[in-house]
């Protein structure tokens, strides 16, 4: 192997060790970092991208690019094209640039949740039409779960005599509360299990 292409492969080792080490740090400790600058800005960018800030996460990879060397800009905008796919909740495109970049593609079930918060809760390049749609389907949305909690109370309720509308209202409200945290509950332990899998 010719030596420049040693040197650069070695190059690429050492900042994808850097990204890993750097992952450690708080926000302030990357925005401070000097010898890996671009490393720590596109750490930066991957973590406004996880908020679905998208407008942050495109500066952070713009000056992250800026700041790198020229062999690692190729994945750098990589990474800038699935951060901001994520953050604009644009499934397609996401899964695309995560195949791009050589790693294991988001879930179906994932890729679903992603483009169902589109619809719900469009980024904030969406057009006034996209928002409106939002607010309507997130209005659809719970009365569809309260009428199913409304349901359950009033199934459960039938052997003792029924309840009134407004009682069974009132907790079919409870219950979905109650089946959304165990939802939140098992998704995260499975986020935690999966994180922990891939430490």
């Amino acid at each position: 192997m010719a030596p420049k292409q040693r040197q650069i492969r070695m190059e690429q080792r050492g900042g994808l060790e850097a990204i890993q080490a750097l992952e450690q740090r708080s926000d302030e400790e990357l925005e401070s970092e000097t010898k890996y600058r671009s490393a720590a800005l596109a750490i930066l960018g991957a973590r406004a991208a996880e908020r679905f800030d998208a407008e942050q996460a495109r500066s952070y990879f713009q000056r992250a690019i800026a700041a790198a060397r020229p062999q690692e800009r190729m994945q750098l905008r990589r990474m800038a094209d699935a951060s901001l796919a994520l953050a604009e909740r644009r499934a397609g495109d996401l899964k695309n640039a995560v195949e791009r970049l050589g790693q294991t593609p988001p879930t179906g079930r994932q890729l679903f949740a992603l483009r169902a918060m589109g619809l719900l809760i469009p980024p904030g390049s969406a057009g006034i039409l996209a928002r409106l749609r939002g607010i309507v389907l997130i209005l659809v949305l719970v009365i569809v779960l309260l009428a199913i909690g409304w349901g359950i109370v009033e199934l459960v309720s039938l052997p003792f005599g029924g309840i009134g509308t407004a009682p069974a209202v009132l907790l079919g409200l409870f219950v979905v509360i109650a089946a959304l945290a165990i939802a939140a509950a098992v998704g995260r332990r499975r986020r935690d299990r999966a994180k922990a899998a891939k430490g």
